[in-house]
């Protein structure tokens, strides 16, 4: 479904509750990414938002941010138990034992593929899902494709990427388009796709 803003767009309708919601549709989710810091922050923002909103995480975005060192993965590997006690008094993120714990030791796992792959970029979009880009009874929240890419990631040792994870962080990353085709952002998400080229594993 869509809606129609102040500005006459149709949009998709799950952005339509607050203006920085509709920013993040128009500016970010759904357009191919490359960068391996993006990449990791938004594997492990998915993480922090299991059992959660995203729009509780997004509020919260900035403050995740400056709590892990910008997502550096080289930085955050190097988090500590001293961190982790430090983090779960820091009101401004998710103060979970666990999910902390994930992205710490997710980071370790991002260097280990880094230097496998070349790069996260190289990794994941091995997983792009072009026959997945449909849009009829609704989004799903799992397929077949993010089933495989947790399985994957699992296996590597990360930790809090289920399907549902990994297919949020594939939609919000370009892997696939689920803008609804009536969005005035559903062709602008298909172009950058078609004219990306996925980084080759080194």
């Amino acid at each position: 479904m869509v809606f129609i803003g102040e500005d006459g767009l149709s949009r998709c309708s799950w952005c339509a509750s607050h203006p920085e919601y509709i920013r993040y549709h128009d500016e970010e989710w759904g357009y191919p990414v490359s960068e391996d810091q993006r990449l990791f922050e938004k594997i492990c923002l998915e993480g922090f938002q299991s059992g959660l909103s995203w729009w509780t995480i997004l509020q919260k975005r900035e403050n995740f941010r400056a709590a892990f060192e910008g997502f550096d993965f080289h930085k955050v590997a190097q988090f500590g138990q001293s961190d982790i006690e430090r983090l779960l008094q820091d009101k401004g993120i998710v103060r979970h034992r666990g999910k902390i714990a994930a992205t710490i030791n997710n980071a370790a796992r991002a260097i280990e593929m880094q230097a496998e792959f070349g790069s996260l970029a190289a990794f994941f979009w091995r997983y792009e899902g072009r026959e997945e880009a449909r849009h009829i009874e609704g989004v799903p929240s799992v397929t077949e494709t993010s089933k495989r890419l947790s399985k994957d990631l699992k296996k590597r040792g990360w930790n809090f990427v289920g399907p549902t994870t990994c297919y949020a962080f594939m939609q919000a990353m370009g892997l696939v388009n689920d803008h609804h085709p009536d969005c005035a952002h559903h062709a602008k998400a298909e172009a950058l796709r078609a004219a990306f080229t996925p980084p080759a594993v080194a």
